[in-house]
């Protein structure tokens, strides 16, 4: 009789991650890939983080810290709440975790019981969508389109059946770049707190905005978790580190749960974090040329037929509809891949219903292999 494997395991895969393993396994061939497949910026972190890194290794100061994390980053983290949106937060209220992963799974573990209806948009970042089903809580999906901006709305939200528990948001958004205007995040979190519906904020792009910068909830709840990190404006992927803002309710439950399955976030990144902040003009460098990238693409990806773009106004992301091109976007990547070696992720791992009509681009690399990308797509289309 075989040995019983627990169901919270079978979870669709992350499937940009097998996108990934795909482009690895041309490469290891010998053949090139430009990566367009995974939302990772194409630089090294800041100079500044990287030189406090190699002065604690120096120092041989990479052992465990408190489980929320080193104090000097908590108190850079509060400054940066008043620095780039005006808010005086507490340095108590601020959670580092490892990577935004860890604050997903402590935030979700931290609020809601097996069996609670959270509510998310699709096209959405999958892992939401699994951890939450890894945890047994049902999750409600959202179907959202560009007549909405491709983000939630309380009138979306008021035609779901049955009641919330919470309701996940991000803005500006994974897979789409689209933003939450500030009218409309008011409304959002007004409609939570009318129905006691638990807000989380997934707020790991602010700082890559185009035309105008990105509200926080913070700015209008205390009640809401605000999660955020290092990987995408900071460029420190690899380093694992985040954090969250949470009300002060949560504090010892969440430091319970961190202490319990993490221990603590990694410490040489946690020192390095903290010197990041202090990079703002190399960041910004980065995200003008992500600017330069996106604008680039939305000119020259009608020209291989993706003319169906959503408003990239942040992040690094355009989601494309293809449902004139193919009705299975996993073996339309496939071919794409092995016929280009361009590397871009099927919708379906963002949208479970509609995905198969849709693609996602990420423009975060070099500007020079977005354009080689663009020209190979121009003539794999013709």
């Amino acid at each position: 009789m075989p040995l019983k494997t627990a169901k919270r395991g079978a979870i669709p895969p992350f499937i940009v991650m097998d996108v990934m393993a795909a482009a690895s396994a041309r490469e290891a061939t010998g053949k090139d890939v430009l990566h367009m497949e995974v939302g990772q910026p194409g630089t090294p972190a800041p100079s500044g983080a990287r030189e406090a890194a190699r002065a604690a290794l120096d120092n041989d100061r990479i052992g465990y810290t408190l489980a929320l994390g080193i104090p000097p980053l908590r108190e850079r983290l509060s400054r940066h709440y008043k620095d780039m949106y005006g808010l005086d937060v507490a340095s108590q209220r601020m959670v580092v975790t490892t990577g935004s992963s860890g604050a997903f799974v402590v935030s979700f573990l931290s609020v809601f019981d097996s069996g609670d209806r959270v509510a998310l948009a699709d096209p959405g970042y999958p892992a939401y969508r699994n951890i939450l089903k890894s945890l047994g809580i049902e999750v409600v999906g959202i179907p959202v389109g560009p007549e909405t901006n491709f983000q939630p709305t309380p009138g979306a939200l008021a035609n779901i059946e049955g009641d919330l528990d919470g309701l996940i948001i991000a803005s500006p958004s994974n897979p789409t770049g689209t933003m939450i205007a500030r009218d409309e995040m008011i409304a959002l979190v007004d409609y939570c707190k009318e129905r006691s519906i638990r807000l989380i904020s997934d707020e790991i792009y602010h700082g890559i905005t185009y035309e105008k910068p990105a509200c926080s909830v913070l700015e209008f709840s205390d009640d809401a978790i605000i999660i955020n990190s290092f990987s995408k404006y900071f460029s420190m992927t690899g380093w694992r580190l985040g954090w969250m803002v949470v009300p002060e309710s949560l504090l010892r439950s969440v430091e319970c749960l961190s202490q319990n399955l993490f221990i603590s976030p990694p410490t040489l990144s946690q020192l390095a974090g903290v010197a990041a902040f202090d990079c703002g003009e190399e960041l910004d460098a980065l995200v003008a040329n992500y600017k330069r990238n996106r604008d680039l693409l939305l000119e020259m990806l009608p020209k291989a037929g993706f003319d169906k773009l959503s408003q990239a106004e942040g992040a690094f992301y355009l989601y494309a509809d293809v449902a004139h091109m193919t009705n299975d976007s996993q073996e339309f990547c496939r071919r794409c891949l092995a016929e280009t070696g361009v590397a871009i992720t099927p919708g379906i791992d963002f949208d479970p219903e509609r995905g198969n009509r849709t693609v996602r681009f990420s423009f975060a690399g070099p500007y020079e292999e977005m354009a080689e990308a663009a020209k190979r797509l121009i003539d794999w289309k013709r």
